[in-house]
């Protein structure tokens, strides 16, 4: 089956989403943990601490955080199973309305991208 992962982005230092998304996404990742569509995930911190290492004309340069020209950070993460696309598209669009619904007043993006099973070794 194949496997797609989930990312929500949101724009940094907006406050602790309220309780009943907290209580709704805990039943919703419960469900899919149960019946093994959920196979992954959890919440990132803020990039306060985050480290990214930049690769630019052959060198490796170290920057940490926080980022200031970054206006939305991924927030959450999650490795996901389904039977095919039209299934992980439908799950996907349920989550980003658990947000709508509990959060009405932020602006959160839920990306959806399947985990590619490529080539085993490089082609050359």
């Amino acid at each position: 089956m194949p496997r797609f992962m989930g990312f929500v982005r949101m724009e940094e230092n907006i406050g602790m989403p309220p309780k009943s998304l907290f209580e709704a996404m805990d039943v919703h990742i419960g469900e899919r943990a149960a019946d093994g569509r959920f196979l992954d995930g959890g919440g990132l911190y803020g990039t306060e601490d985050a480290i990214n290492f930049v690769v630019r004309e052959g060198e490796v340069t170290r920057v940490d955080g926080p980022y200031a020209e970054g206006k939305e950070v991924v927030g959450g993460w999650a490795i996901m199973e389904y039977a095919d696309l039209d299934a992980a598209v439908a799950d996907q669009r349920e989550f980003a309305e658990l947000h709508a619904r509990h959060w009405p007043e932020v602006t959160v993006v839920a990306t959806l991208r399947q985990i590619s099973d490529g080539p085993d070794a490089p082609t050359e």
